[in-house]
């Protein structure tokens, strides 16, 4: 989980691509990416070899929401109470009656 004040690092997909190939082709350790790269930890090159791995795009999906699109307003509001009915479930003590 972030944490107050921290700082997030963006690296282009070229660098991404680069990092994996030296990493499976040429063998580099994690520290060598790294300190040459300026990366900030190793489980960060594992995902991205992961993803090039499973031959997933290495496109950021932080923060990108899928939005719905309804055929009308009764089912867009039937799909917004199982919602609610769902996080009732799951967090009970949210909705205490008083």
């Amino acid at each position: 989980m972030a944490k107050k004040g921290q700082t997030f690092n963006s690296y282009s997909e070229d660098l991404k691509r680069e990092v994996v190939r030296l990493k499976l082709e040429e063998g580099w350790s994690y520290r060598q990416l790294r300190e040459h790269f300026g990366i900030k930890s190793d489980a960060q090159i594992a995902e991205w070899v992961k993803k090039f791995q499973n031959g997933e795009s290495f496109e950021d999906q932080r923060g990108v929401w899928t939005r719905k699109h309804f055929s009308s307003l009764e089912e867009e509001n039937a799909y917004l109470k199982a919602q609610v009915e769902y996080l009732k479930k799951r967090h009970p003590n949210l909705h205490r009656k008083e």
